[in-house]
């Protein structure tokens, strides 16, 4: 048999005998000129491929795939069965106009009184600004977006003046946003706004298509290679609907990334605290969000994306079932795990935002079948009351797996909060295999990321990406097709799993990350670093959904000691994003701790 390790069909796995095995990565935390030097070695011939295959060894990636009989057969992209009809729902068209789909989800949402939030109280407790704040303020011409769009551009040249540099933006042109703000005051001055969304100011990850600027995915010569001639279909809609689209927001090269540190723009800081990481790949999303200088932000999710970063700036991302959105116009739009997404500071801005984007391209429609899309309707008695109906399901172990006990003593404070304001019941299950789903998740994203860059890294260029770019590159290098066939028969098997979990339980329930925002070593900043103990903190619970396609959303529910933000992530069974917004939005108004204001932040609607 040698080192011949066969699984049994998932259909026969006795749960009652899966035990929890903390998760644990064998690889260096390096540097500056230790990281140079060890990248120096893993690119060699020879030498190299003895180092990777070492660290494969270390962290049992061959034993898990190469060594192992799967015996389900492969599943190259997510298959989904047949949901139930989620309750206290709105359906929305996918075809019809966009302004028309943000209309009807306005209607969806709570009662506002714009007078008791533009005038109340604002020292009592911090908030952030709401899409329908900016909204009433331009209505009743308290302001205009042409007045914000200069606290805007301020701000924005302000942070980059920052030394070291910490840019936001990495492709902004002040002309070009006077111009949408112009047009936008234009619209509201004759009482004719596009939509709600008219006026707001959005930003999007260098990796989304966002004419004319270039999308370069932060590295330096992605625009050479890859011409950008109009926007994304995502972008697209946003801008059909008067949103101000502010540039292009810094990320981690490539989204090959967890922290958002870039070497080649520099590292956007946590709001929170500037000598920390804000989470990545969709750093500058988050961070602008949080910031206050943009109500919403696209990003894309391949590996947490947007909801690591989300979280860890205390924010809402939401990654919504694969195929939901279409990918059309981004750097990643041939993948199997990746989505665009929403980031806002509510669940309520989310919402009115993911209802813009939301559309399968036509080549999804017909393999995924993608149901029509929906979002909770908050104006119902139905909708209030349905919060109580909803199983939660709660892997404990898993979820008390964390590198602080302050996330899931929050986390699990929420759950309690649940139970006692709303009678949510939360179900214990098991969930088999989580190590696998790590290494099948790695392949994947790996495998696919290669594939798309492999010809234009085979002249050059490849030698111009950061260090943890190039690294990683090397990892995935050494994976076989043999590996990328058995990471899809585990993914069939993870989601047999899940749909069997999804029997029992409408939401999974799990703390966002494992940690909250790392510090940012100095030295890091010029060379970056690879420290894959806090990848594997970092994604620990947000590889479900990317691997399987499911949507997940990430809410704020608190603080560690340290105040830096904790977010709990909503996992949902396939096409079933109203469910995880309701329960995000239940968690938000009633079982979050107040927000606190991040030490960077931006007033710019009312200036303070």
């Amino acid at each position: 048999m040698g080192n011949k390790r066969v699984m049994i069909p998932a259909s026969q796995v006795d749960l009652t005998a899966v035990k929890y095995i903390p998760e644990s990565i064998q690889a260096p935390h390096l540097t500056g000129f230790w990281f140079k030097f060890f990248l120096k070695l893993i690119e060699a011939p020879g030498i190299g491929s003895l180092i990777i295959n070492h660290l494969k060894n270390e962290n049992k990636i061959d034993e898990k795939l190469k060594y192992t009989v799967i015996p389900e057969s492969p599943m190259f992209k997510p298959e989904f069965p047949p949901q139930e009809p989620e309750p206290a729902v709105i359906s929305l068209e996918e075809d019809a106009k966009t302004e028309d789909r943000v209309e009807l989800a306005l209607k969806c949402l709570p009662k506002y009184d714009p007078a008791s939030n533009w005038t109340g109280d604002t020292t009592a407790s911090f908030r952030y600004w709401k899409i329908r704040d900016y909204a009433y303020a331009y209505r009743s011409k308290f302001t205009t977006p042409s007045m914000v769009a200069e606290r805007f551009i301020s701000a924005i040249e302000e942070f980059n003046n920052k030394n070291p540099a910490a840019p936001l933006l990495i492709s902004f042109d002040p002309d070009k946003v006077r111009k949408q703000a112009a047009a936008s005051t234009q619209r509201f001055e004759q009482g004719n706004p596009l939509s709600i969304l008219d006026g707001i100011f959005m930003a999007i990850k260098d990796d989304i298509d966002c004419y004319p600027h270039p999308s370069k995915g932060a590295s330096t010569w992605m625009h050479e290679v890859r011409e950008v001639k109009k926007d994304a279909v995502s972008v697209s809609k946003l801008r059909s609907c008067g949103a101000i689209l502010v540039g292009k927001a810094n990320m981690h090269e490539l989204g090959l990334g967890t922290t958002g540190n870039n070497a080649n723009y520099g590292t956007t800081r946590n709001p929170h605290d500037p000598d920390r990481y804000t989470g990545g790949s969709s750093s500058g999303p988050a961070a602008i969000v949080a910031s206050g200088l943009c109500s919403a932000a696209l990003g894309t999710d391949g590996g947490g994306s947007v909801r690591i970063p989300s979280s860890l700036c205390g924010v809402v991302g939401l990654k919504s079932t694969y195929g939901r959105t279409d990918m059309t116009g981004s750097l990643c739009d041939d993948g199997t795990v990746a989505v665009i997404g929403p980031i806002a500071s509510t669940v309520e801005d989310t919402i009115l935002v993911y209802a813009a984007i939301l559309g399968s391209s036509p080549a999804d429609r017909i393999p995924l079948r993608p149901s029509l899309p929906c979002i909770p309707n908050f104006s119902s008695q139905e909708g209030s009351q349905s919060v109580e109906l909803l199983r939660l399901g709660k892997y404990t172990e898993w979820f008390n797996d964390v590198f602080s006990t302050d996330i899931s003593d929050k986390c699990g404070n929420v759950l309690n909060r649940l139970s006692e304001k709303h009678g949510c019941k939360t179900v214990e299950i098991v969930i088999p295999d989580l190590h696998e789903m790590r290494i099948a998740h790695a392949v994947s994203i790996g495998s696919e990321a290669l594939c798309s860059m492999n010809p234009d890294c085979s002249d050059g260029k490849g030698e111009r990406l950061t260090y943890d770019t190039r690294t990683n590159l090397a990892l995935f290098r050494s994976f076989t097709a043999a590996d990328y066939v058995a990471a899809q028969r585990l993914r069939r098997r993870l989601m047999y799993f899940h749909m069997e979990i999804f029997k029992k339980v409408d939401i999974i329930v799990t703390p966002t990350t494992g940690m909250t925002a790392p510090r940012i070593p100095p030295s890091a900043l010029k060379f970056g670093e690879t420290d894959l103990q806090v990848t594997g903190n970092l994604m620990r619970f947000i590889i479900t959904a990317n691997l399987l396609g499911l949507p997940a959303v990430t809410v704020p529910v608190g603080y560690d000691k340290q105040g830096l933000p904790i977010g709990m992530q909503l996992i949902g069974r396939p096409w079933c994003e109203a469910s995880i917004l309701r329960l995000a939005a239940a968690i938000e108004e009633t079982c979050a701790e107040p927000k606190k204001k991040p030490l960077q932040y931006y007033d710019i609607l009312k200036g303070n």
